[in-house]
């Protein structure tokens, strides 16, 4: 079950991206952050306690929202706006 759900901005336009390996949408205007919460209950897992995270700041100055693409770039899912075609890993798609 996803953690957030769309109240607004419905009507912008879809934009496909992969999420560890899985075909997802968000919309125009999303976040990596808000369009990865949108198809799923957590962010990443955390690195030490195994934890599910959903970020915490929201506005960079943390280190609680990085993911990565498929070439390996980290990326701060609060701040990097969606693009089409990402290709995004979580920590739940990596393997151990």
């Amino acid at each position: 079950m996803p953690l957030l759900r769309r109240i607004a901005r419905k009507d912008h336009a879809a934009i496909a991206f992969t999420l560890d390996g899985a075909p997802c949408e968000g919309r125009a205007g999303d976040t990596l952050l808000s369009a990865i919460l949108s198809r799923t209950e957590s962010l990443r897992r955390a690195e030490f306690s195994g934890e599910p995270r959903a970020g915490f700041c929201q506005m960079g100055a943390c280190q609680d929202c990085w993911v990565m693409n498929e070439a390996g770039e980290r990326l701060r899912a609060c701040t990097t706006p969606l693009l089409a075609g990402m290709r995004i890993v979580t920590t739940r798609g990596r393997s151990a």
